[in-house]
């Protein structure tokens, strides 16, 4: 399949040999609906974050890093005790989705269908993509130091 041809976000086929392993890291990005920069407004982001917090909390994932940018996600996580990555993408987009719909911030759908992942190997050094996640607002051109960006975090890993 060409790269003109390649399938659009929440397609089928990027499903197709997705697995998913409690204990297995992902970096998962998803985007907003017709990339809306629903997320410049703090409030939004900062519920977001709150979402991805609760995924913890409730032991469906561990969150390594992540950064929420204007009209997308990236988010490096462990799969925890949710069903599969699916469900817990899912679970994650519709919960944010409702948050943001309860206060106001957004009226319509809030997501594009669908998510890109990518499963951690073993020899993948979790600091440098963690450190690229982040980075993400920089690369942007959203700030000039990743310490006047207000919607990142990352869990520094020890061996």
């Amino acid at each position: 399949m060409s790269i003109a041809h390649a399938p659009g976000p929440g397609h089928s086929n990027l499903r197709k040999g997705r697995s998913s392993h409690p204990g297995q890291i992902y970096s998962l990005t998803w985007a907003t609906r017709k990339r809306a920069p629903v997320f410049r407004d703090l409030q939004a982001a900062r519920q977001l974050i709150q979402c991805l917090k609760y995924a913890d909390s409730a032991e469906w994932s561990r969150t390594l890093a992540f950064a929420v940018m204007p009209d997308h996600v990236h988010w490096l996580v462990e799969l925890g005790n949710a069903k599969d990555l699916d469900a817990l993408v899912m679970s994650v987009k519709s919960y944010s989705a409702r948050a943001l719909r309860s206060t106001g911030s957004i009226s319509g759908p809030l997501w594009q269908p669908g998510f890109f992942d990518r499963a951690a190997r073993h020899d993948d050094d979790l600091i440098a993509v963690s450190r690229y996640i982040v980075a993400n607002p920089l690369r942007a051109g959203l700030v000039e130091d990743i310490g006047h960006y207000p919607h990142w975090d990352a869990v520094w890993l020890t061996d």
